[in-house]
């Protein structure tokens, strides 16, 4: 088990790639907080129990100062300690600038880029005791343009730029800071997105159509993406991209 002995925090983690990657990480043998702003994605939680993992739910918005403190304050108090943070919280909301309401502009940001700058603040003294490892999820937007996508490509961005910043700042510490930029995936988000559209199906071909690989990601392949990360301690400011050819 490549993760014995480590404690991971996994925000977002009801569905997808943070389902995903908290599943992973708990068969790799880690102790795993799992962490979302709705109640019933305590399932995975449960999930991860029944099949002999060691985890715990902690309930809360990763852009509240307090959730975010006590999402990091529950990892130690549960299991005595912090090694891996893997911000993967994020919502995906469509516009361009001239159409994009103020108050989706500032949830975006809120949630994209506040609730990792928060959960690694306060996880900063116990990831530098254990010289321990940050995993950012940003997106293949932060990449290339995407039409439609203003403020989430800004916020994705934001996040490329803050792993390169916190990887020197911390680089003495001997903490890691990485960033996994997945393509588009096929996740529930993906699926819930879709179905408000005129034509889904038609709509996801069109996305199909723009992975030069030809399909979507399986949430499973960037997981393994963030595990690689979490392992490689070589790799400190990366942007890795999974994302089936997109950002070529």
């Amino acid at each position: 088990m490549k993760l014995k002995g480590k404690t991971a925090i996994v925000t977002g983690v009801g569905a997808g790639i943070g389902e995903s990657t908290a599943r992973l990480f708990a068969k790799e043998g880690a102790d795993v907080i799992g962490n979302d702003i709705l109640e019933e994605a305590e399932s995975v939680i449960n999930a991860i129990r029944s099949d002999g993992g060691s985890a715990a739910f902690v309930i809360g918005d990763v852009s509240d100062i307090e959730a975010a403190r006590k999402i990091i304050e529950t990892a130690v108090d549960t299991f005595g300690r912090l090694d891996i943070l893997v911000n993967n919280a994020g919502i995906v909301l469509p516009g361009r600038v001239d159409n994009t309401s103020h108050e989706d502009w500032d949830r975006t940001i809120a949630v994209n880029v506040r609730g990792p700058y928060l959960l690694s603040k306060f996880a900063y003294p116990y990831l530098k005791e254990n010289k321990g490892t940050i995993i950012h999820v940003a997106s293949v937007a932060a990449l290339t343009g995407l039409c439609n996508r203003a403020v989430y490509t800004a916020s994705k961005g934001a996040l490329t730029s803050l792993t390169r910043a916190m990887a020197m700042d911390y680089k003495d510490d001997g903490i890691r800071v990485n960033c996994i930029c997945p393509g588009t995936t096929d996740t529930p988000s993906l699926a819930d997105r879709l179905s408000q559209l005129p034509n889904p199906e038609a709509a996801r071909k069109e996305f199909i159509a723009r992975q030069p690989m030809g399909r979507l990601g399986a949430p499973y392949e960037i997981a393994e993406g963030i595990l690689y990360l979490a392992l490689a301690e070589f790799c400190t400011g990366t942007i890795l991209s999974v994302d089936g050819g997109m950002s070529l």
